[in-house]
């Protein structure tokens, strides 16, 4: 997608776009992050963002999970919190075909760097950092849930891989100069590290209302690091089978998850 700042335009683009993956005969179908606003305006977005509650984006898209009888991956949604200092949320959800919520995530580290002099980023200044580490039991496996900046830490995907996880789950907003250098080696490296596919939905392009551009390239990596999907940088809906058995084949054959060892120092 390349979302804008307005989350009602911005929820019609992605039912449009569930619609058609669920139509195809998709049975698991991913959104990026920040689905339903991208923007740089922490005062625009305390006027159109929600408290989870009463998100529309919420639920339009979980109404949509049900009627197409899917698993859906809300990559994040921006929301409303009750923190004091007005923080919000930047939260990931997986929706059953039933369209309940399985499982919620907050993104647990935040996006602050000076990739250039004219690039820089404050993510923490408005949303507050998640503390808590999520993995999903579905119908075809487990997922492990992070989102964007998370991809550099991984420490944290390591821990979703032992939990369980098969599939991890790395929707962004990706800097298109960051991106460019360093998306597909990260997604690759953690899909190799822990033996687990990797599902990565991006958002792309230059972003209506705030200017931003993304890099794009929405993936899909295999256990042993082959990319199986790169989605460019046109936004529109992309399909990919795999076979999760890959992942303990490929474990069978390094079974690193297995072979940590405590150590002193430096």
């Amino acid at each position: 997608m390349s979302s804008s700042d307005n989350p009602e335009e911005n929820l019609e683009t992605a039912l449009a776009m569930v619609a058609e993956a669920a139509i195809a005969g998709s049975s698991l179908v991913l959104t990026p992050e920040v689905t339903n606003c991208v923007s740089n305006s922490r005062r625009h977005q305390r006027d159109v963002l929600h408290h989870e509650a009463n998100d529309p984006t919420l639920a339009g898209l979980q109404d949509a999970a049900k009627a197409h009888g899917i698993w859906l991956s809300i990559g994040s949604l921006g929301l409303l919190t009750e923190d004091a200092d007005g923080r919000f949320a930047n939260r990931s959800f997986v929706i059953t075909p039933l369209g309940q919520i399985a499982a919620r995530y907050d993104k647990i580290h935040m996006f602050d760097v000076d990739v250039s002099a004219e690039e820089t980023y404050r993510e923490s200044d408005g949303y507050r950092p998640g503390e808590q580490a999520v993995t999903c039991k579905t119908d075809f496996g487990t997922l492990g849930l992070t989102v964007c900046y998370d991809v550099r830490f991984p420490h944290l995907h390591r821990a979703l891989a032992q939990a369980g996880a098969d599939i991890l789950l790395v929707p962004a907003a990706f800097s298109y100069v960051t991106g460019a250098a360093h998306w597909e080696p990260l997604l690759r490296a953690r899909a190799i590290e822990t033996g687990c596919f990797v599902l990565a939905c991006a958002q792309t392009g230059t972003h209506a209302g705030s200017g931003r551009k993304t890099h794009g390239h929405s993936m899909c990596v295999a256990p042993w690091g082959e990319v199986l999907l790169d989605a460019g940088t046109d936004p529109g809906v992309h399909f990919v089978d795999f076979d999760v058995a890959e992942v303990s084949k490929a474990r069978g054959r390094v079974p690193s998850l297995t072979h940590d060892r405590d150590f002193k120092g430096p």
